[in-house]
């Protein structure tokens, strides 16, 4: 019997063993992942960056594209519109008519 016992206790240390670098490889590869999942290059951090900069192209393409509509509307106006052609170049570049003076003072 006590070798019976002897085999008996090695077949459990043998399982402990497995079950240990069972559970090992196990937790590691659960580690590795979730590491992965956060730093890697398709990571949660990343993924975050990623969104930021989205968000704020979509805000500088919005904006553009509000200039780019204000600035149309200006060639619309320099086209079509006489008068705000004669405010812009009295207003922007300080010309006047034949009989006109300017008076500019200084702020």
């Amino acid at each position: 019997m006590s070798t019976h016992h002897l085999l008996r206790k090695q077949v459990v240390t043998e399982m402990k063993k497995r079950r240990l670098i069972f559970f090992t490889v196990v937790i590691l590869g659960f580690l590795y992942l979730s590491i992965s999942l956060l730093f890697g290059d398709a990571g949660l951090f990343r993924y975050m960056e990623l969104t930021r900069t989205k968000r704020n192209l979509q805000l500088q393409i919005t904006e553009l594209s509000r200039q780019n509509e204000q600035i149309r509307e200006q060639i619309r106006l320099l086209k079509e519109d006489p008068f705000y052609r004669e405010k812009l170049a009295r207003e922007e570049f300080g010309l006047a008519k034949p009989d006109e003076y300017i008076f500019q003072y200084e702020r």
